[in-house]
């Protein structure tokens, strides 16, 4: 069996973040990850190609980048088509869900990508992908690898696939009929006996859950309070000299508005799908109303507003990394003195 293996710029040896703008590049033979890979997929199989990209150009260069590969998977006559393992990396994970989608789709070869539940890829392609649960975890790698073989070989000899919980998938959110000899009452009643008795038990629906976030102290006077506008929604000065990324987005910045009473179209892009710009484009203070809290300012109902606001985007992006940015800009409004923000999205 012939198999194409999909990298990323660090899995692929290029290197970090300075690399993630790196083009698509065929390489011959198992790379890396892919080495291991291939042993465990068995003799009867070998990664004939592996395709490294970086991860900025793969998801800002999503439609390019997806053609290149199915020609390339075509030509390298693939039975199987590879992803990662992504584990928590958001781009890496759009830009394999992606891929993967589109060769089984377009070319109808069986493909198995791996991340974590709460990569974006995840949320995007579950329905339409077998992803194994990477967790979070690169040092597990081995283990991830060999439950994407196992999945793998399964998929090659057409062989049914069994539950999440026994295959080690992400849930794909597909309802299956099952014949079961007690009814959906009884199993309903069982869960609760056994929950109330502190038993363990297994829900039939998990729902995702969110670690509660405490509610800050109200502002005891305004008119004292210091104010900083952050916004999710990609509005960066021409030009986006932060290179923030559109989705998935590892980076923020801070943008000066001193002497500012509003924002000007003209000055102002927006680096952030999933929505039409049109109108921001028009009057940036529709986004980040820069304008209505001069004029707060000016009538004294708040103290003062800062003079930066800090943006990023907040597309497709997992809840690992979207914290570890609040942290950061949180840490910032802190030295700064801040009393209150106002966070605007789309």
């Amino acid at each position: 069996m012939r198999v194409v293996h999909y990298l990323n710029q660090f899995f692929g040896g290029l290197g970090g973040e300075e690399h993630a703008g790196s083009g698509l590049e065929a390489r011959d033979g198992a790379v890396g990850p892919g080495k291991l890979l291939e042993q465990l997929l068995g003799a009867d199989c070998q990664v004939v190609t592996t395709l490294v990209c970086g991860d900025n150009y793969a998801v800002e260069n999503q439609e390019a980048v997806t053609a290149a590969v199915l020609e390339k998977v075509r030509a390298a006559q693939a039975d199987l088509f590879v992803a990662g393992p992504c584990f928590m990396a958001g781009r890496y994970g759009m830009a394999a869900g992606a891929l993967c989608a589109a060769v089984q789709s377009k070319l109808n070869i069986p493909a198995v990508t791996a991340m974590a539940g709460e990569n974006p890829g995840a949320d995007l392609y579950r329905e339409f992908l077998y992803i194994v649960d990477s967790g979070d975890n690169g040092a597990k790698m081995r283990e991830v690898l060999a439950r994407m073989a196992d999945l793998a070989q399964k998929l090659l000899r057409h062989e049914t696939i069994g539950s999440p919980k026994d295959e080690g998938y992400l849930s794909r959110g597909l309802i299956r009929d099952e014949f079961v000899e007690r009814t959906s009452g009884q199993r309903l009643v069982d869960m609760i006996v056994r929950k109330v008795t502190g038993e363990a038990f297994d829900t039939e629906m998990r729902p995702t859950q969110f670690a509660p976030v405490p509610k800050p102290a109200a502002i005891a006077d305004l008119t004292k309070a210091k104010f900083l506008l952050v916004t999710d929604g990609g509005l960066v000065p021409v030009g986006n000299p932060d290179k923030i990324q559109g989705s998935a987005a590892t980076r923020w910045g801070v943008y000066s508005i001193k002497n500012c009473q509003g924002l000007d179209g003209k000055d102002y892009e927006i680096s952030h799908g999933g929505y039409d710009p049109q109108f921001v484009r028009q009057d940036p203070d529709r986004l980040v109303p820069l304008d209505v809290m001069r004029d707060l300012e000016r009538e004294g109902v708040i103290g003062s507003l800062h003079n930066e606001f800090i943006s990023t985007s907040g597309l497709s992006n997992p809840l690992s990394n979207t914290r570890r940015m609040g942290r950061e800009m949180a840490a910032k409004a802190k030295e700064l003195g801040i009393d209150a923000i106002i966070l605007t999205s789309t």
